[in-house]
């Protein structure tokens, strides 16, 4: 038994040292490199491809498969003669046992300067979509001829075949070295590269984790941009359950080119990435992402990847300069007020489609004010944007662009003309000539609306503030609706508590066409009207309780441009007022003492002048306000007038009457007493200059003075015929006497 064992043995090793012995003499006796043409027409007439091989072919036989290739390229058929792929070396070895048990058992698999070329043709047509397939001029002459129709073949009966086991991979590593990839798109002329790939991997097995390191240099030409980046993690796949995992990814590196006008962008990017095809969903959990000094976190899940994809997840961005961010990053903001976008957050649920994308849940803080509830982008080739925001407080003239150099050009201008007039005009007595009317323009010819996109918009807006700044206005309880669809804006409404008072406006803006057209309705109800003149940094001519009612249109791009063009009609009061820095009292006086002939003696006993109505309409024409119904209730007097505002430079002029009952108070200057014949006379005012002067343009109207003398003359001369002709002649005579005087 022992002998037969031994012999056994003796056997087997016999056998063993026969295959070795012919393994070394196929290996070293059989060179592969002198069937180089022969391989290349295995490759043709089973893979389908144009194999070239410029280098030389090392290989191994057992236990392992070992093949290296070198200086080696690969072309389609349609196409043999412009390579789509070469390589430097590839070198990898299987063992041969495991393959009848399809399992791939591989050591060291290694890729030297593999470069890719990818490309798309001008008719859309790309390269690699030829690969594997035979041209169609052979597969025509190849094709096997037609069965005739009278001897078709019977069917025939395969037994149903098990589905075929996954192939097992077993891979010591895989290393590829300077390796490159480009892709170009004739129709566009875009190019991307990849370049000097460093791929580096452990162990490769099913359902364990594979360390994986990946660098690589990206380029594109439209628009210049480049970018380094290196990956690292661990690659886990689960063939069998269609499962996918990227754990422990991190992703840096930095990014130049045109868009950055300069600037580098460096990036990175962390978390855990999965992949179930199973169940049709992908997840990226644990996101630490970072773009310069911007930083969040947050976690995304697709579901239906084989239907509409749906994303779900959340993001968190801790506070960061967004002005700072943007300009390190190439990009410039709107001029605003200095230090404005300086602290940013935002945390808020995310919600989208291959074609929307919605935020819930917003909680951003922008500088001061703090923002909560929904944007959404409804459909990105639309841009249908929806808005439904809460803020607590929000300042609006700090995210505005200052007014450009002709815009304080014009007004500097204005307001030195404007403290020019306003010194010659004298308050008081009212000795001093009429002020000028202003000739300066008083409105920018700065681009107001971005026609452009607004043309685009698509808008549904609901915001409201607890207190809004606007135009220098504090807005509290303010509200906003808006639309915007096809180049008509609607401001459903915007309003709010103003002061003491509140507002409410509605109106259109429609840029449809070359010259944008605007049209608006306003009402104001009891705002203090030196509260909003005060705001714009003009001393008030007026105090009081404004209400108004408008409905104007306008048209053009510019202030200037509305100004000149604006229509429309408006009512106005305002109620318990004071007229400021203008005692019209005063003046009065001063044209009753000269009728008198005699002169006041004492001085103004006040500079301003209260009044308890002051309302009257405008009609707007091309920049004009008409006003042919000024009215004024002040105690002791009462005033009308009548007169043009002019919008366009900001100045007025009016014809005012005032109907006087005298001095009331306690001590009457003698020279300002008002006897009988004086009751009920209209005295006339001249108004005329700037808008801001208000009643401090009013003069004494010389010429309409005269007539008031001439028409008291005549009631004098009047009184003088009754006493003497008395009931001696008829009334008719009598009549035709005075008015003859009276001329």
């Amino acid at each position: 038994m022992k002998a037969f064992g031994k012999i056994l043995g003796l056997v087997l090793l016999g056998l063993l040292l026969i295959i070795v012995a012919l393994g070394f003499a196929l290996t070293h006796l059989f060179d592969p490199n002198d069937y180089k043409e022969e391989i290349r027409q295995i490759a043709r007439d089973k893979a389908h491809i144009e194999l070239t091989l410029n280098g030389d072919i090392g290989w191994s036989l057992f236990p392992w498969l070992g093949l290296e290739l070198h200086d080696a390229s690969v072309a389609t058929l349609a196409s043999p003669t412009q390579p789509f792929a070469d390589l430097q070396m590839l070198g990898l070895s299987v063992r041969v046992i495991p393959l009848l048990r399809r399992e791939v058992q591989m050591s060291d698999v290694r890729v030297e300067g593999l470069n890719l070329r990818l490309n798309r043709d001008k008719s859309g047509h790309g390269n690699w979509e030829d690969i594997g397939k035979v041209p169609a001029s052979a597969s025509t002459a190849n094709a096997p001829a037609p069965v005739p129709a009278e001897q078709p073949t019977p069917p025939v009966s395969t037994p149903a075949e098990k589905p075929a086991q996954p192939t097992r991979l077993d891979i010591d590593s895989l290393t590829v070295n300077n390796a490159r990839v480009e892709y170009t798109d004739e129709q566009t002329g875009k190019l991307f590269t990849a370049e000097s790939i460093q791929l580096s991997t452990g162990p490769v097995h099913d359902s364990t984790n594979i360390p994986v390191t990946l660098t690589a240099f990206l380029s594109s030409n439209q628009p210049a941009v480049r970018v380094r980046t290196e990956v690292t993690g661990e690659l886990r796949f689960e063939r069998a359950l269609k499962r996918y995992k990227f754990e422990d990814l991190k992703l840096s590196g930095e990014a130049t080119g045109d868009p950055l006008q300069g600037k580098t962008l460096n990036f990175a990017a962390q978390g855990q990435l999965f992949l179930d095809k199973a169940a049709n969903v992908a997840e990226w959990t644990g996101i630490k992402l970072s773009l310069n000094q911007l930083r969040a976190l947050g976690e995304l899940k697709v579901n239906d990847l084989d239907k509409t994809p749906q994303l779900n997840g959340g993001v968190s961005i801790a506070q960061f300069d967004l002005a700072k961010f943007v300009d390190s990053v190439g990009q410039k903001l709107p001029a605003m007020a200095e230090g404005s976008l300086s602290k940013v957050e935002l945390s808020s649920r995310i919600a989208g489609t291959p074609t929307s994308v919605e935020f819930n849940d917003i909680n951003m803080k922008v500088d001061d004010s703090n923002f909560s509830g929904r944007i959404a982008v409804e459909d990105f080739a639309k841009q249908s944007l929806r808005a439904q925001l809460k803020a607590d407080t929000f300042n609006v003239d700090r995210y505005l662009a200052p007014k450009s150099a002709e815009a304080d050009s014009s007004k500097a201008a204005r307001e030195a003309e404007v403290s020019n007039t306003e010194a010659s005009a004298m308050v008081g007595a009212g000795s001093t000539p009429l002020p000028s009317a202003p000739t300066q323009g008083a409105w920018s010819n700065d681009r107001l609306f971005p026609v452009e996109r607004l043309s685009k918009l698509d808008l549904d807006a609901d915001l409201t503030f607890g207190q809004l700044t606007l135009d220098k206005l504090p807005i509290q309880n303010a509200a906003l609706k808006a639309t915007g669809r096809g180049g008509l804006l609607t401001l459903e409404n915007l309003r709010g508590d103003l002061y003491s008072g509140n507002f409410e406006t509605k109106g259109t803006l429609d840029v449809r066409q070359p010259t944008p057209q605007l049209s608006l309705q306003t009402r104001i109800n009891r705002v203090p009207a030196e509260k909003i003149i005060e705001s714009q940094g003009k001393n008030p001519p007026v105090k009081g309780l404004v209400t108004v009612n408008s409905a104007i249109t306008a048209s053009g791009n510019s202030q200037k441009a509305l100004i000149d063009s604006l229509n429309g009609t408006a009512g106005f009061v305002i109620n318990d007022g004071v007229l400021l820095n203008a005692n019209l009292e005063q003046q009065l006086c001063k044209g009753i003492a000269t009728l008198n002939r005699k002169t006041l003696s004492g001085e103004p006993r006040g500079k301003d002048t209260p009044f308890q109505q002051l309302n009257g309409n405008l009609t707007f024409n091309n920049g004009v306000a008409n006003n042919p119904d000024l009215k004024v209730r002040i105690p002791g007097m009462t005033v009308n007038g009548n007169g043009d505002i002019d919008l366009r430079v900001l100045g007025m002029d009016y014809r005012v009457g005032v109907i006087v009952e005298g001095d009331k108070s306690d001590m009457p200057d003698p020279a300002c007493q008002v006897n009988e014949r004086y009751v009920d006379v209209e005295w006339p005012l001249r108004c005329r200059g700037p808008l801001e002067l208000g009643a401090k343009a009013c003069r004494l109207d010389n010429d309409g003075l005269g007539k008031v003398a001439a028409k008291l003359a005549g009631d004098r001369l009047g009184d003088k015929i009754d006493e003497k002709l008395g009931d001696k002649v008829s009334p008719e005579l009598k009549d035709a006497l005075k008015g003859l005087f009276k001329r």
